[in-house]
């Protein structure tokens, strides 16, 4: 779909002109605003998870997990799920319309999941590697990888949504269609899938060995290639949306 590495470069550098421009103004400002209610909220999900390691793990994090109560677990995931729905409630506060409500709970959902583990670096010192493993959800049932997986995918809703938003901004937006929107969603199951690859490991008790980042990968490329696509298609329009 992008022959040339230097048509990456092209649309980068044209998403930086539109995003220069006067009309950007409250785009940016509510980017600024995005990004500190995430970077915070993260703060604040990173402390609850320094208390449960100080609990439940007091001799560091690791491999295999341990048996937690019931009743904590099913806490957990409520606090999972109004963690999700407070992201997902600030997002449409900024919105204008689906497309911005959901490109600003990408952007907020993935700047909290990076900035989750900047903090814990900062209080714990963990991760030691991007290829420590760790429980990313607990819903529907654990999703567990390595912490480069996550990053990696929250890098790209960033750049996915910052995009859609910038040509919102413009009065263009960038439409994808619903075979775009299918393919998107068959590559987030398949990363999701490859998140739950280890449930059996985990019931086991067993230490993750082995994460199947060809899934991964997989997932990755498909919803990366249909997005640069109909970026690349929207761009070949001509019209210029600054």
């Amino acid at each position: 779909m992008i022959k040339n590495p230097n048509q990456i470069v092209r649309i980068f550098f044209y998403i930086l002109v539109l995003m220069s421009g006067t009309k950007q103004q409250d785009l940016k400002k509510n980017l600024l605003i995005s990004t500190v209610f995430a970077v915070a909220m993260a703060y604040l999900e990173s402390t609850v998870v320094v208390y449960l390691r100080e609990i439940f793990y007091p001799h560091g994090f690791k491999f295999p997990l341990i048996d937690i109560p019931p009743d904590i677990y099913l806490i957990e995931v409520g606090r999972e799920a109004a963690t999700i729905l407070m992201l997902w409630a600030v997002s449409g506060i900024l919105q204008r319309n689906r497309r911005e409500w959901f490109a600003y709970f990408a952007y907020n959902f993935a700047v909290w999941d990076i900035w989750y583990y900047l903090w814990l670096k900062i209080m714990l010192g963990w991760p030691a590697s991007m290829l420590d493993w760790d429980v990313l959800f607990l819903i529907p049932l654990p999703w567990i990888s390595p912490v480069l997986a996550p990053v990696l995918v929250s890098s790209a809703l960033i750049f996915s949504a910052v995009v859609i938003l910038t040509f919102e901004s413009t009065g263009h937006p960038l439409n994808l269609t619903i075979r775009d929107w299918v393919l998107e969603i068959l590559a987030g199951i398949i990363i999701i899938g490859s998140f739950l690859t280890q449930t059996e490991v985990i019931a086991a008790k067993q230490v993750p060995q082995s994460y199947p980042w060809g899934i991964f990968t997989l997932g990755m490329i498909l919803g990366l290639a249909v997005f640069i696509f109909r970026l690349r298609e929207r761009l070949k329009l001509g019209s210029d949306p600054g």
